[in-house]
């Protein structure tokens, strides 16, 4: 998906303010998305990286060089393009700094939503020298990378840390509810069969929580695939199911469920959908998944999921399930059950 910061992110190189990296230099570029136009004579080497599956999908069609983590060191350039979640675009300034070289530069962009001007203020008052310039409702900054004494305490300060959520899983900024168990899946694990023995899924499983709250309530279930689009928040999953749920057989599947199908039939699918692709709120991307997940339930199977109380997903249950209703709602949630 092409957006305005993306242009904001090339444009001091576009309008030569900075100079374009040269044959033979190397480009990592941290929360990429495709659709960008290279500034002309940018002949730089750009290794991207997105963990996000539809995004990586779209930057791998356009044949960049994409991977799921920062690989290597001392890069000439680094960009990064912030997105809504503070504590990762924190991360990706972290990884920028331990992977460019000293006298690199170092470019960051993103909108008000993402918080630019907080992270521009707050690398101005480093002393690095650099500028900024707004474009496309936007603002990108610059600075060169400093020797280690200058950057690594701004690299400790930035970079991630692991989180414990009630003494038992693990989760990490950027993945969803990443600091507490969400108000929502909270609802719907306590919805959860006790006396489920078939095939399972969780669809946007996050970090794992509601795959280990159903292991709990139907021990005796015949296993569960995860599917998450975010590879970070499926390798935490793995870990927390190994750690709470370690005797359900379990499957992983870094899999975008708005195009991509599973390939077996379930008996039951729980979920709570995603419903933000950016600050707005995008009730698609759920009904999507809630498509998806009439398609990969077998006959009579059931789906249990969660939505917030004013996301209109009534008409798409209608045309998707032979028969649907709701479970119980409270002040903010709605558990809606679904049976193909």
């Amino acid at each position: 998906m092409s957006r305005d910061t993306l242009k904001t992110l090339f444009y001091p190189f576009d309008n030569g303010v900075l100079p374009s990296p040269g044959e033979g230099e190397r480009v990592l570029f941290l929360g990429a998305e495709a659709g960008y136009r290279l500034p002309e004579g940018f002949l730089g080497e750009i290794a991207a990286v997105q963990p996000l599956k539809p995004f990586h999908k779209a930057l791998q069609a356009a044949r960049v060089n994409v991977a799921t983590s920062p690989e290597g060191e001392d890069y000439d350039v680094a960009l990064v393009l912030c997105g809504k979640h503070k504590g990762e675009n924190e991360d990706r300034i972290a990884e920028a700094l331990k992977r460019t070289k000293v006298g690199g530069t170092v470019v960051v962009a993103g909108s008000k939503e993402d918080g630019i001007q907080s992270l521009r203020k707050r690398f101005t008052q480093l002393g690095w020298g650099g500028d900024s310039l707004p474009k496309y409702h936007g603002v990108a900054f610059w600075f060169g990378r400093p020797d280690d004494a200058n950057a690594d305490p701004v690299i400790e300060r930035f970079a991630k840390k692991p989180v414990r959520v009630e003494g038992r899983f693990d989760a990490a900024p950027g993945m969803f509810s990443h600091d507490r168990i969400d108000a929502g899946s909270e609802l719907l694990a306590s919805r959860l069969p006790t006396d489920f023995t078939g095939h399972a899924a969780d669809f946007g499983a996050g970090w794992g929580y509601l795959t280990v709250m159903l292991a709990e309530k139907s021990p005796g279930l015949k296993g569960v695939d995860l599917f998450e689009a975010d590879f970070h928040a499926l390798e935490a999953a793995r870990t927390n199911i190994a750690v709470n749920a370690s005797k359900i057989p379990t499957r992983f599947h870094w899999q975008d469920l708005t195009s991509e199908e599973p390939r077996d039939k379930f008996d039951l699918i729980i979920m709570n959908p995603p419903f933000h692709e950016s600050q707005a709120a995008e009730p698609a991307l759920g009904a999507a998944m809630i498509r998806m997940a009439a398609k990969s339930l077998k006959i009579g199977g059931r789906l249990l999921m969660v939505a917030n109380r004013g996301l209109p997903y009534e008409p798409v249950m209608t045309e998707a399930f032979k028969e649907w209703g709701e479970t119980c709602r409270n002040a903010r949630f709605k558990v809606l059950w679904g049976r193909r």
